[in-house]
């Protein structure tokens, strides 16, 4: 079978080249491009909007939007806007951030499950033209539609997405959620455990596991040299390692690894710190995590995610982002 393939930007290039990118990468038959906007670096709906002004098929999505510093009627309105740009082509993905980026802001992230639920409820009502009003432990709206003057009153087809990587909000994302994307740096046997839980959701909906889309960000560094795709993909793993050490243990990453690598990285990380860190992650952990090599390499580990429940990989380039594209232009897995 042929399984689409996605391009996910963060901040590692100029919006400008991101546009390139994408239009090649529709070119060469990427279904969709996801847009960072885990850090306070580049927010994620002006270059949604770039992309999709140099493109005609191609879907955009944001990946993921933190749920706290927007009220739920502007999401709704933003994305509203997108489609007003690329009707049908728009993807809302919404995530729950972390900390302590978070708290360093001034938000408390109390109860985000709930918080997710209300957030998701509204917005999926405002975007289907409905009058909302709705009173939550985070979401109060009183009499609030998408008040459209001069365009057309429809309902805006776009499909919400739940960032997810704990337990408890893969089964949220599978009960109330168009979709989900996993997360990256993980290995393809976490995504095993993440569909039981997605499945426990979407049976409490009365859904199949097939009903619910499942993307995934995929680490990618493609080289014709595997040693020097190894080394590009290292200094991320690295990094994750210190930040996210319970994603790393769901993935099997030895204890011992992640109190060494502890040891060394403060947060936030210098790049300093992050390098001498690397020197202690052995090839067998960045092979597990991400897929780095050489083209083929690289598209047999993507298969493996494939194989475990992804349906589209959202591939995150390290590198040289035209060579990744083009390794993965019409593949199979």
């Amino acid at each position: 079978m042929t399984t689409p393939a996605a391009l996910y930007l963060q901040d590692a290039h100029s919006i400008r080249d991101g546009m390139e990118f994408v239009a090649y990468a529709e070119e060469r038959g990427f279904d969709a491009v996801w847009q960072a906007e885990s850090r306070l670096v580049r927010e994620a709906t002006v270059p949604l909007a770039a992309y999709a002004s140099c493109t005609r098929r191609i879907r955009v999505g944001s990946g993921v939007s933190d749920i706290w510093s927007r009220n739920p009627a502007r999401i709704a309105a933003t994305f509203s806007t997108l489609d007003d740009l690329a009707p049908g082509r728009v993807l809302c993905g919404l995530g729950a951030w972390w900390d302590p980026l978070a708290a360093k802001v001034g938000i408390e992230r109390r109860h985000p499950l709930a918080v997710m639920r209300e957030v998701v409820t509204a917005v999926r009502a405002l975007l289907a033209n409905e009058t909302v009003t709705f009173h939550g432990e985070w979401v109060h709206l009183t009499g609030v539609e998408l008040d459209y003057v001069y365009q057309e009153r429809r309902p805006k087809e776009v499909p919400i997405y739940i960032g997810a990587t704990g337990d408890n909000m893969l089964e949220l994302a599978g009960e109330i959620a168009d979709g989900v994307v996993l997360n990256y740096l993980v290995s393809p046997d976490y995504n095993d455990r993440a569909l039981e839980h997605l499945a426990a959701g979407v049976a409490r909906a009365g859904r199949s596991l097939e009903d619910l889309d499942r993307p995934q960000l995929v680490v990618c560094s493609v080289h014709e040299d595997e040693g020097v795709a190894l080394d590009m993909a290292r200094l991320m793993v690295t990094q994750y390692l210190g930040q996210q050490p319970h994603i790393m243990r769901a993935s099997g990453v030895d204890q011992s690894l992640l109190d060494a690598v502890g040891e060394v990285l403060t947060w936030p990380a210098t790049h300093a710190q992050v390098e001498a860190a690397s020197k202690l992650v052995p090839d067998e952990v960045v092979r597990m995590l991400t897929a780095s090599g050489t083209a083929d390499d690289a598209r047999a580990r993507v298969a493996d995610y494939v194989a475990h429940g992804c349906t589209c990989p959202i591939l995150y380039p390290l590198g040289d982002v035209r060579a990744m594209i083009d390794a993965f232009a019409g593949w199979s897995a």
